[in-house]
């Protein structure tokens, strides 16, 4: 078979006349509505801005003005204990991954107990919760997806200390698409 004839005939021509037009396209599209743009990013460890969101104490790593408003992501350090109630996000899908201690969550009706390495995904619209169980702290790495959510806890950590005004929180969660249930 010849060079010409095997590229007819396998659609690799095709896609060769076709590649210049598609990643043009590609480039000058933005088809996510978000503004913004992505930068490489590096935060180690012990960087991050720290925010007391009602007892959960987050270090904020990734937020939306540095990652085209893709993604935001932080560490909460909580004590057992602490967590938050049912609630749905109409905006945003959230990742929960736990690296020390345990804590129990609900997804969509099903609850289970995250050890160490243990993922869930909790996608928008699907009610969820989360409560640190067991007896030592636990370190959770979350991501929210599309950003946004990161302005929502920055507003919760302004609010005084003690117990929480539950009617205040839920107005300002309500403002930012999420709804307790």
């Amino acid at each position: 078979m010849n060079r010409k004839h095997f590229i007819k005939s396998t659609g690799l021509g095709l896609g060769l006349t076709l590649m210049p037009t598609l990643v043009k396209c590609q480039n000058n599209s933005d088809s996510s509505g978000l503004s913004g743009a992505s930068q490489p990013t590096i935060v180690k460890n012990s960087e991050g801005d720290i925010l007391n969101v009602l007892g959960d104490i987050q270090t904020h790593k990734l937020a939306g003005e540095g990652t085209g408003n893709q993604i935001t992501e932080w560490v909460s350090n909580v004590d057992p204990g602490v967590g938050i109630p049912p609630h749905i996000h109409t905006k945003e899908d959230e990742i929960f991954r736990v690296i020390k201690g345990q804590v129990e969550i609900m997804v969509d009706g099903e609850t289970t107990v995250l050890e160490e390495g243990d993922v869930a995904y909790a996608p928008k619209n699907i009610p969820h919760a989360w409560t640190v169980v067991g007896t030592e702290k636990a370190e959770m790495i979350t991501s929210a997806f599309p950003a946004g959510i990161e302005i929502m806890f920055g507003e919760l950590a302004e609010l005084p200390e003690g117990p929480p005004d539950f009617d205040k929180v839920a107005a300002i969660c309500a403002n930012h698409g999420i709804n307790f249930i």
